[in-house]
């Protein structure tokens, strides 16, 4: 199997204000949408997200309703420092500091 692109879903309150967040500070491109769903993408190597509404049939059953527990979406890129400097000057909430990990 050849893998092609790659994908993470995310169930969310607020599909376009998640949608916002992506395209305006992370470089995303919306890829399609319809109600209560967005995919996006980028030109890179980063993994397409798909954003779900919360509660949507699509979800199943048991997790419609249920918010992320224990999820961390990491990126990671050359320049990140640069990077937390713009994102910080256009008011995002940074909730992790920036630091060295084992594997580089």
């Amino acid at each position: 199997m050849q893998i092609t692109t790659s994908a993470v879903s995310l169930a969310v309150d607020d599909v376009a204000a998640s949608r916002r967040f992506f395209t305006s500070h992370l470089g995303y491109t919306e890829r399609a949408a319809a109600d209560g769903f967005a995919s996006l993408t980028r030109d890179d190597a980063a993994v397409d997200i798909v954003l779900l509404a919360r509660g949507t049939e699509v979800l199943p059953t048991d997790q419609r309703d249920r918010h992320a527990s224990g999820l961390i979406l990491a990126f990671a890129g050359s320049g990140i420092e640069d990077e937390e400097e713009r994102l910080r000057a256009e008011d995002v909430e940074i909730t992790m500091p920036l630091r060295e990990e084992p594997w580089g």
